[in-house]
């Protein structure tokens, strides 16, 4: 027979369980939903950098080269 002390571990245990368990989907969803759009953003700024730079850089070429 199980003693009262056994249900309070039992019962401490599984709503431990319950926390650890949604602290990872939390987790999880933190990740899809903030981080790996926040991450697309950057890369897709620093691309932008690039192609603006380059344009630049050609625009420049091309003036250097009329005079």
């Amino acid at each position: 027979m199980v003693t009262q002390e056994g249900y309070l571990f039992l019962g401490g245990m599984t709503l431990l369980f319950f926390f650890w368990a949604y602290g990872i989907v939390r987790f999880l969803m933190d990740v899809k939903n903030i981080y790996i759009p926040k991450g697309r953003q950057y890369v897709r700024g620093r691309r932008r950098l690039k192609e603006e730079k380059k344009k630049e850089e050609e625009r420049e070429e091309k003036e250097r080269q009329l005079y």
